[in-house]
Parts: structure tokens; sequence; C-alpha cells
């Protein structure tokens, strides 16, 4: 199959093969013919299998072949993303797509100024990819208009409803001509997410191009369990000992980001951070040098769960589980995209066993364990499976005898008989007895 055979015209021909793009994935197989005919589609895909493209490219094609000019402070299609770097990323690639098109392409999110994107769609924009609160924002202050939309796509949607975005879709929603087109494109499909198709979208197809909350097979996953304290210690040891070239860090907290980055940087190696506290400037230019080489180690927040794409990016480490578990497929889903393979190891402690059941379940597969000499954890990691179960109990670390004797003591407490024969048969109940000063006694004065 090629991507002449899917009816895609010859200005987008041509894109695709400077872009080096030669058969279609089959995500893009299969969405682009329905999508062209202008059907809703709801489709699931693993990341990192081309799902951009399998929307953007017909909706391009569409949007040159159909419909009038685009008006000032309107849009004719409307892509939804999440975070600000998957806008960034979705619309460098629409870009591409549209090189050889007299369409016009943007990108719209917070953390910057509102007034130069207030400017730039004063002229109208046929693509605009924005963020659900900036896109709210400037709808509020009629700098854009909705009159003209022909396609709503709602990129990682489950994810919008993760990061509490629900309340925003409605009011976008209730802003939208109720004659559209609508297609919904995600990694995952909560049973949050299918409720939402059911009231946007019409009549939808379904495609599924892999298995349901599968990581990408081409990914190699291990886990080595340690105790919480020593994580950080772990991982500078992995980085050594596999002499790691570049690799991507995901941490729960702001806090663990910046703890970690300081303490590679004091080891004078290469590293940067991203979270949400840091302005949109900065988190760009960290996501800049570590796609072009200059920084060896990215350690971020799910900020960049989504919306990283790095050629031939070998490893991901996760420092910390995530919450919830779909976030798990998209984090290593930073490696081994379009073919290539990678690895993604994880840094498990006692504490996150629940995490690295709902994981297992998720991905039904049981996580090979590894354990490295120097970092065998006190509290130990309870054996688990891909049924969601935990197997074992974790066990307490003994403590080492002290010299004065072993085995159980019941001081300065009357024991009942039949619980200390319950308890500790073989030691009789010993009651504390006073000791008395008998040195000469003191008066007082």
């Amino acid at each position: 199959m090629t991507f002449a055979s899917l009816g895609l015209i010859e200005p987008l021909l041509r894109a695709l093969e400077t872009l080096g793009y030669q058969t279609p994935t089959p995500v893009q197989a299969q969405a682009i013919p329905p999508v062209l005919e202008g059907r809703d589609l709801m489709a699931a895909a693993q990341t990192g299998t081309g799902k951009t493209a399998g929307f953007a490219l017909p909706l391009l094609q569409r949007l040159t072949m159909e419909g009038p000019k685009v008006a000032a402070n309107s849009v004719r299609a409307l892509v939804l993303v999440p975070t600000r770097e998957l806008a960034e990323q979705v619309h460098e690639a629409i870009a591409q797509y549209a090189e050889h098109l007299p369409l016009t392409t943007y990108a719209a999110y917070g953390g910057v100024s509102i007034n130069p994107q207030m400017m730039k769609l004063r002229r109208g924009v046929d693509v605009l990819v924005a963020t659900p609160g900036r896109l709210l924002d400037l709808y509020r202050q009629n700098a854009v208009k909705f009159s003209q939309l022909q396609t709503l796509i709602l990129d990682e949607a489950d994810r919008m409803l993760d990061l509490g975005f629900s309340e925003e879709l409605r009011d976008i929603y209730a802003a939208l001509p109720k004659r559209r087109q609508t297609l919904l494109f995600s990694a995952t499909f909560s049973d949050a997410i299918r409720a939402l198709a059911g009231q946007m979208l019409d009549n939808p197809l379904t495609i599924e191009a892999s298995p349901r909350n599968v990581a990408a097979s081409s990914v190699k996953q291990w886990i080595v369990t340690v105790d919480k304290k020593r994580k950080s210690e772990l991982f500078i040891h992995l980085l050594k000992k596999h002499r790691w070239g570049q690799v991507l860090v995901f941490a729960k907290t702001r806090v663990g980001v910046d703890q970690l980055v300081d303490r590679l940087q004091g080891l004078s190696l290469n590293a940067d951070g991203i979270h949400g506290d840091k302005p949109q400037a900065t988190r760009q230019r960290a996501l800049d040098r570590f796609k072009s080489g200059d920084v060896q180690i990215l350690v971020a927040t799910d900020v960049a769960a989504r919306g990283l794409d790095i050629d031939d990016l070998p490893t991901v480490v996760n420092l910390d589980l995530p919450i919830v578990a779909e976030d798990y497929i998209h984090r290593i889903g930073r490696t081994g995209r379009a073919g290539q393979t990678g690895e993604a190891i994880s840094l498990v402690c006692a504490d996150e066993v629940d995490l690295l059941s709902a994981i297992e379940m998720l991905t039904r597969q049981t996580l090979q364990r590894r354990e490295e000499p120097d970092f065998i954890p006190e509290h130990r990691v309870p054996a688990t499976d891909a049924t969601g179960q935990v197997l074992k109990k974790p066990k307490k670390p003994k403590k080492p005898k002290s010299g004065g004797g072993g085995g159980k003591r019941n001081l300065g407490k009357w024991v009942d008989s039949g619980e200390a024969a319950a308890e500790v048969p073989a030691i009789k109940p010993v009651r504390k007895v006073p000791v008395f000063n008998t040195g000469p006694r003191k008066r007082k004065p």
C-alpha cells in the first residue's frame, strides 16, 4: 500500500516524500480514507505509530479542496491537545505536511503572552492547534470565531480529562457549530472518553490499529527494585554502568525534578529539567537542547509524557512510577518510535507496588525484575503479576541481634497467660522489678 493509493493529492505526496515517509502505518491506512469521506472517527493507536499524520493529511486535503477562504479571526479546523509541548509538536508536523498547500497554520497555548496570538488570529487561520484553556481565553476576548469551523480534532483526549479539562471541553463544545466533522485520536481510551465521544461524535467509525492499552513491542521493559531514598543514587549507578547516551527521566514531582537535576549537575553531568512551574520559554529551550543533543539527561514530570518526539531516543527511565497507569504507556512511548528499538527502566520501591500492579494489569504483562547487588532494598517490593494481584506482602527487614541475648521479651508489663502462650510460647511473662538505690540517703535541705 502507498500514500497515493489512499487518494492523497500530489502536494501532500511531495511533502511526504521530502520527509521520507514511504508506506502508511496501520493507523494511517485505516484512518485516511474515512476522514477524506467526511466521516466522524474514533481511533486508538499506540503512541509513536503516526496518528498525527493519520488525521492531518486528510484534514489538509479537505481544507484545500473544499470550503471558502478563511475569514478574519476565524478558523476552519481546530486541533485540541492537552499540553504546550504537544501543541508545538503537532503544529510542526502539520506545517511540514502543508508545505506545498495554500493554507495557514498556528499553535496557541498558555504560559506565553496572549497578545501575539490575538494579532496572528486577526487574519484568520486555516488550522489552529490549541490547548483548551488558552483557546477559551481567546474565544472570550473575541479573538477567535468558530462560524467557519469544518473539523474538530481531539488529540490525546484522555490526557485532557486527566488534567481536568472536562469543563473547558464542555464550554468549547457549546460554542462550536453543530454541523461539523469530529475526529477523536488517542493512544488509550478510558470509559470517560468513550462517554465523551458518545456526546460529541455523530455515528463515528471506530478503529483500533493496535490492542488497547498495550505498550509498543519495540520497547524492552524491566524494573529494578530499590528503597525510595536511594533512587537517585541507583539512577546514577545505572547511567555509568550501562553507559547510557541520551536519557529521558520521569519524576513524579517538580521538587523531585529539581533535586535530581541539581545532583546530576553537581557531578558535572549535562542535565536539564522541565516541569509546570518553569516558564514556557525555559521549557522549550530545554527540549530543543535535548533534541539537538546538547543535553544528555532530561528530567521531567508528565508534562513531557506526550508531545516529545525525538529521533532514536534510546532510553527512558521512570525514577517514579506514574499515578495514572495509562501515563506509563505514554512515557515509555518516547522511545522505540517509528520502528526503532528502545528500553524503558523503572526504579520501583515498596510504596509503589499498587502502581506497579496497575501498570502490569493495564499492559497485560509482568515486568521483568532485576536487582543491583549494591542496592538490594531493605523494604522488599512484593511480587505482582498481570492479573493485578499483589502476590506477597512485603517482609520487614530483620534487625541484627544485640549482644545481650536474643529472643522476644516483654518487660515492665503483666501479660495474660493465654496471650503469652499465643505470642511467645517459649518465654514466661517477666515482670519489671524496680531497682532500689542502696547508697547513702541524702537529706532534704
